[in-house]
Order: structure tokens, then C-alpha cells, then sequence
């Protein structure tokens, strides 16, 4: 995962903010990335069967440049991206300007600018890799749902071939079984995802994992992948807010 690009820009950060390497340093790499994610939509029907937003208010946290806020937006009553990078924050705001129901702010996770009861579905994509740790970023998107909303994780699975052992041999702080682990006690339910990756040329898938990984890993990747395609495994974790008073 690129840890020598991640130590360097932690020197530039927010102190509470966890930078993503691959989308703040190559962001034109990653839209071709988010193009290329999930050409068959089994991302989006399985949220969909979760936590229908249809007419509801969304919350997407570390919306980065605001690439699947437009998708949101086709259904939501309103949609609002959070980022914390400045750079990101603008190209979001670029993307959505033509959509009357859809608008970013910039904070982080642990201090959502939203007020309290604000949303019915707060969404987090590839955005808590290593769970113990974000629970500041869990009690904020709880304060920010109403009651009966949906907190929604989708994360990539470090169980599943071929991203998954790839991702594991990039980043041994990573522990899959901790992780899920970890959801499951903070009351998760789990649903396992596979989406199509799927690349307009083999310089793109390259150049995709490239960023993605550190440069032996990458080669790794790339000498096991033939063609323009691959599957890649999620972990979808949900928490419903509860709607009613809860007794112990």
C-alpha cells in the first residue's frame, strides 16, 4: 500500500486524518480505478438490498472526489460527501455541481460536520481497512444517523483471491480475522461481496496496480492476472441505529 508514499505525506496531514496514497498522489489513476470497480453493479444491489436509500438523506464518508456521489444521487433525497483533503474536496465539488440534490463538505470522520439525526444511510467505502482504531468514526456516523438508519461499511476481503492475499502481503499490520473480529463485537452484520473488476486496457489494469501496491507486490499482481479483468471480494458491514428505546 505504499507505505513509503503514506509516512511521507503523514508529515503534511491532519493529525486525525489517515491519508489514502493511492487517490491523494494519483487521483486521474484512480478515477480510472473507480471506472473499472464493480462493472456489474453487485456492490450496488447488495447496499441497495441492505439499506434502500431511495427518497432518504445519505451520507458518504471519505467520498474522496466524489466518484460514486452521482449514483447516490439518482435515488436519494439527498446526498452529501465528507472528505477531508482539500484537493479531493474540489474535485468533488466539480463533479456534483450540476446536481441539485448532491453537495460535499470537508472534515473528517471523527468530526463530521453534520448535525445530529441528519441521516438515514452514512456510507464508508474502503475507508476502515484495520477496524480497531475507528471507533471515533463509528460513534460520529451514529450521532449523524436518525433513529432506524444505516451505518454501512463496504471493505475490501482480505480472505478472498486473488486481491486479498495481494493486499495482505502489502500491509502485514492488516489481519483480516481481527478486523471482522472487530466489526462483529461492535454488532456488524456481515455480507460477503464479489464485484467484477473489469479494465479498457492492460495499461490501465497495470497502472492500476501500481498504485495500489508496493512495486514487488504490483509485478506479483500484474504476472498473476491475464487479461483485462479480475474479481475482487468485499466484506459489506451494516449496523441498523435502533428506532426505540432499548432496555438492557
Amino acid at each position: 500500500m505504499k507505505g513509503f508514499v503514506r509516512a511521507a505525506l503523514a508529515a503534511v496531514r491532519p493529525a486525525d486524518v489517515l491519508p489514502s496514497p493511492n487517490i491523494w498522489q494519483w487521483p486521474d489513476v484512480y478515477e480510472v480505478e473507480n471506472r473499472a470497480q464493480d462493472v456489474g453493479g453487485a456492490l450496488w444491489r447488495a447496499l441497495a438490498e441492505e439499506c434502500d436509500w431511495t427518497g432518504r438523506d445519505v451520507v458518504d464518508v471519505g467520498c474522496g472526489d466524489g466518484f460514486h456521489l452521482p449514483e447516490f444521487a439518482r435515488r436519494a433525497g439527498r446526498v452529501v460527501g465528507v472528505e477531508p483533503h482539500p484537493p479531493l474536496v474540489r474535485r468533488a465539488r466539480a463533479r456534483v455541481a450540476d446536481l441539485p440534490n448532491a453537495s460535499v463538505v470537508a472534515g473528517p470522520a471523527q468530526r463530521l460536520p453534520l448535525p445530529d439525526g441528519s441521516a438515514d444511510l452514512v456510507h464508508a467505502r474502503t475507508a476502515y481497512f484495520f477496524g480497531p482504531g475507528c471507533e471515533p468514526g463509528l460513534r460520529e456516523a451514529d450521532r449523524v444517523l436518525r433513529p432506524g438508519g444505516t451505518l454501512a461499511v463496504l471493505d475490501l476481503d482480505g480472505t478472498a483471491a486473488p486481491y486479498g492475499p495481494w493486499l495482505c502481503a502489502d500491509e502485514p499490520r492488516y489481519n483480516p480475522a481481527e478486523v471482522e473480529e472487530f466489526f462483529h463485537a461492535q454488532g456488524f452484520a456481515l455480507r460477503r461481496v464479489r464485484a467484477l473488476w473489469r479494465f479498457e486496457s492492460r495499461n490501465d489494469l497495470e497502472a492500476v496496480l501500481r498504485i495500489e501496491f508496493s512495486a514487488k507486490v504490483a509485478e506479483r499482481a500484474i504476472a498473476q492476472t491475464s487479461g483485462l479483468s479480475f474479481e475482487v471480494g468485499y466484506r459489506l458491514h451494516t449496523r441498523r441505529k435502533p428506532s426505540g428505546l432499548v432496555l438492557p
